[in-house]
Order: structure tokens, then C-alpha cells, then sequence
């Protein structure tokens, strides 16, 4: 009981430490604060969910064991059933650095150089990336255009950006003369990815929701026996039980990851990446961009 009484203290503890954290935010330096203040919420969710399980399951039950399998799930609980909103707003950002590669090209079509052209849509960029395009602008101020946008393109973290990113770096390098061309041909490419991405999300929707009714269908048996049969899950009670219990959780975590992973994308690898650069000597530009620079 003594341990027990622990455990409840350690998460109450915890608990009040996030609830405050949350109440008077953190302060992260600039500029990857944004991104930087969302894994912590994250971060906070997972562990509030994990602690809060390991507490509630540990005060029922009395199994450790049992514990440890209620934090995990609570851990794991936001990737396994939030993946829409994840990827909905992955879609998002591929239209909005489209719709900013559209910016683009319509401003410099006015006659206005690259560098004028970034400063010009920092306040008018979609949504999704307002805030790396805007701090794009501001880093000009100090920085060269090269080094600039390749930061941005890390800070926005996305293959499709950095398709663009490379374009506009191959352009202010080599002084590409149809740069506008080029903007417009990736803009229509990643709003076709975009509509690709969307119909392949309406059949993983369905499996999404097939995983939900099954993970909730487990919770609620086990929630069921625990509350109204607590005599036949008594043989949990004992010591070589709680070691069935870890091989019975075990099979069951790894069926709920198996399903999790049928509902996400395949994740595309960046090839602008730090240890990948425009400016190393054996860089090659990608297909969709080499041609302009011919």
C-alpha cells in the first residue's frame, strides 16, 4: 500500500507541475518557439494521459504491472487516435507553401527582386507558415539570401518546401531566368499532392475509425470486468499473474501499433537537410528544378 500511495502522490505532484506549466506558458527562444511550444504541449498531453492512467488503473487494481500498461496506453493514446488532425494539417502546409511559391512568382512578375518579393508576402503568406516566412524576412535583414531561406526551409521541416526552398537557392546563386515559370510548375505540383494526399486520407479514414471502435471495445471489457467481475480477473492478484499479465499486454500493445501504422501516411524523406546542402560540391538539384538552371 505504502508504494501505492506513492505512486498516487508522485502523479498528483506531476499532475499540478503540467496544470501550472500549462496555466503560465514557457518561454522558448526564438525562432523555432512555435514549433518548439507545440512538442512541449504534446509532451505535456502524453504525460498527463500516462500519469493520470497509471494512477486511476494502480488505486482500482493494486497490479503494477497493470499500471505501467494503463501509462503506456495514455502515452500512446494521442498518435494512435489523433492521427487526422496530423494529417490534415500536413495537407494544409503543402497548400500554403504552394500558395506562397504563387506569391512568389506574382510579386517578381512586378518587376521586384526575390529578396523584395519574401519581404513583400512575410504578412500575407497562408496561415500554415506565416510565422517561418515572416521570420524569413526578418533574418534578411542580417543574412544572406542562401543561408536564410535554407534555415527556413529546416524551421518548416517539409519535402515540398523544400523543393522550393532549393529553386529559390539555385536561382540567387546562379541567376535563373525563369524563376517564375518554375514556382508555378511546383505550386501546381504540390497542390496535386495535396488532392492525392486528401482522397488517400478518405480510405485510411475508415480504417482510422475501425481502430478507434476497437482500441474503445477493449478499454470498455476491461473497464467492465474490472468494475462489475472483479472475481475473475482475481487471479491477476498473484505474483505469476502479473507476469501473464505483462505477456497478455504485450500482444496487445504490439496488435494496437500494427493498427495505428495502417493509418498513417508514409512518411517522405527531406533531401535539403543539413547534411545535404545546396552548397556542398556534389548537391544535385532535382529533377523538377535542374532543367532551369541548364
Amino acid at each position: 500500500m505504502s508504494g501505492l500511495a506513492a505512486l498516487c502522490g508522485a502523479g498528483v505532484g506531476l499532475g499540478l507541475v503540467l496544470v501550472v506549466a500549462g496555466w503560465r506558458g514557457i518561454d522558448l527562444p526564438h525562432p523555432t518557439r512555435r514549433l518548439d511550444r507545440r512538442r512541449v504541449e504534446r509532451a505535456n498531453l502524453r504525460i498527463g494521459l500516462a500519469v493520470g492512467a497509471a494512477v486511476v488503473v494502480g488505486a482500482a487494481t493494486g497490479w503494477p504491472v497493470g499500471a505501467a500498461l494503463a501509462g503506456l496506453a495514455g502515452w500512446g493514446a494521442p498518435s494512435m487516435l489523433g492521427g487526422a488532425r496530423r494529417h490534415q494539417a500536413a495537407v494544409g502546409r503543402i497548400e500554403a507553401i504552394a500558395g506562397w511559391a504563387e506569391m512568389l512568382r506574382d510579386t517578381m512578375a512586378g518587376s521586384a527582386g526575390l529578396e523584395q518579393a519574401i519581404v513583400a508576402t512575410a504578412t500575407l503568406a497562408p496561415l500554415a507558415i506565416r510565422a517561418e516566412v515572416a521570420t524569413l524576412a526578418v533574418r534578411l535583414e542580417g543574412e544572406r539570401l542562401a543561408p536564410a531561406l535554407r534555415a527556413f526551409a529546416d524551421e518548416v521541416a517539409d519535402p515540398t518546401c523544400d523543393l522550393v526552398v532549393a529553386a529559390l537557392v539555385l536561382a540567387a546563386e546562379h541567376q535563373a531566368q525563369r524563376l517564375g515559370e518554375l514556382l508555378g510548375s511546383l505550386a501546381a505540383a504540390a497542390r496535386d499532392q495535396a488532392t492525392m494526399r486528401l482522397r488517400v486520407e478518405a480510405g485510411r479514414a475508415r480504417t482510422r475509425t475501425s481502430v478507434k471502435v476497437i482500441v474503445g471495445a477493449t478499454g470498455a471489457l476491461v473497464a467492465g470486468l474490472a468494475l462489475f467481475n472483479r472475481g475473475y480477473l482475481a487471479a491477476y492478484d498473484t505474483a505469476v499473474g502479473q507476469l501473464v499479465l505483462v505477456l497478455v499486454g504485450a500482444v496487445f500493445a504490439t496488435a494496437f501499433v500494427w493498427l495505428a501504422r495502417m493509418t498513417r501516411p508514409a512518411q517522405v524523406d527531406r533531401f535539403l537537410t543539413k547534411a545535404t546542402r545546396v552548397e556542398d560540391p556534389g548537391f544535385t538539384a532535382p529533377e523538377s528544378t535542374s532543367g532551369v538552371f541548364r
